[in-house]
């Protein structure tokens, strides 16, 4: 079932890279769709994914806030809390 789903996951990214000069948001959503499945189904690239999140925080952070991360979730919550004190 990960190989299927990590295999999906390529199929979306090269589907997404396909419809990128058509017009219309499209390739976002398969771009999107496609990395949540490689990133639930492989460690590699979570710690690659984990790396460029370090290095461009600021893109990092609208991309987890835009795939619905759990980490995304925490860390916002985590920042009302500090803010409000």
């Amino acid at each position: 079932m990960r190989i299927l789903q990590l295999s999906l996951g390529g199929v979306l990214l090269v589907g997404a890279a396909a419809m990128g000069p058509l017009p219309g948001p499209g390739g976002i959503f398969l771009f999107a769709g496609g990395m949540i499945l490689i990133l639930r189904n492989s460690r590699r690239a979570q710690v690659r994914w984990a790396r460029a999140k370090r290095r461009w925080p600021r893109v990092g952070n609208i991309a987890d806030r835009a795939m619905r991360r759990r980490s995304a979730l925490r860390r916002r919550a985590r920042d009302r809390v500090i803010g409000s004190r």
